[in-house]
């Protein structure tokens, strides 16, 4: 039996990069996939096709994770579609990088809108239905920057920490309803964000981790799975860092 046959996932900012590796990974162990992006674009499309494909049903939703009306209203649709939802993956998340000198003020704003108000929107939406069922797996994409810092990071580091915080403290709200909640913090993961970099700084980087090598969005996807999936029946309020041995 596959790992997460029968159940359905919502994750957040799934149709490129982690989110859809996640998203892949999820359909090849039977589950169902709603996932959103800001627009229903061709990249979307391309994805659903992607997903059902694999013989589950997947459907893309055009979707604000930073509104909260937008928030609620996809959780009612997606229950609507999908009849209930076991898993959520908060993925949504963006960049605005700067030393603080010279950050300006709607830069922290919108990194913090959008990276970690966006986990409260979904997971004060989905708990209804995850508590009603009695059952239910939160996943928040933090980061190891989240957990070390980094230099011109402040305002995404500041997000990702707070995502830390609220996993946790959701974690001793939730768990009497059966409902779990645990956070990935990725390390250096080949994205379109890491290939904006340029090569000495790449090499650099890479250099410092333990593993010598950049992680694949396919090594968070399998991490992640196993948050998901009963595997990790007795795991609640963790971080586990995804990182090649950045941080440890």
């Amino acid at each position: 039996m596959k790992l997460l046959e029968g159940k359905v996932a919502l994750i957040t900012g799934a149709a490129r990069g982690i989110g859809k590796a996640i998203a892949i990974k999820f359909a090849n162990e039977g589950a169902h996939v709603a996932f959103t992006d800001l627009n229903y674009d061709d990249n979307m499309k391309a994805t659903e096709d992607e997903l059902n494909s694999l013989g589950i049903k997947a459907k893309g939703y055009a979707s604000n994770a930073a509104s909260f009306e937008d928030s609620e209203k996809l959780i009612e649709n997606v229950t609507s579609d999908f009849e209930k939802i076991d898993i959520l993956v908060n993925n949504a998340g963006i960049t605005r990088d700067n030393l603080l000198m010279r950050m300006q003020e709607s830069d922290w704003d919108i990194v913090m809108t959008v990276n970690l108000k966006s986990v409260f929107n979904l997971t004060k939406a989905v708990q209804r239905v995850m508590m009603k069922q009695r059952y239910g797996s939160i996943i928040n994409m933090s980061s190891v920057v989240g957990v070390e810092g980094n230099a011109g990071q402040s305002n995404y580091s500041a997000s990702k920490a707070g995502m830390i915080g609220f996993t946790k403290s959701i974690a001793q709200e939730l768990g009497s309803r059966n409902i779990r909640c645990n956070a990935i913090a990725p390390g250096f993961i080949e994205t379109e964000m890491t290939h904006q970099l340029k090569e000495d700084v790449r090499d650099a980087w890479i250099k410092t981790i333990p593993l010598r090598r950049s992680g694949k969005p396919e090594d968070v996807a399998d991490v992640v799975t196993f948050l998901a999936s009963d595997l990790s029946s007795y795991v609640t309020g963790q971080v586990i860092n995804v990182c090649g041995g950045m941080s440890t």
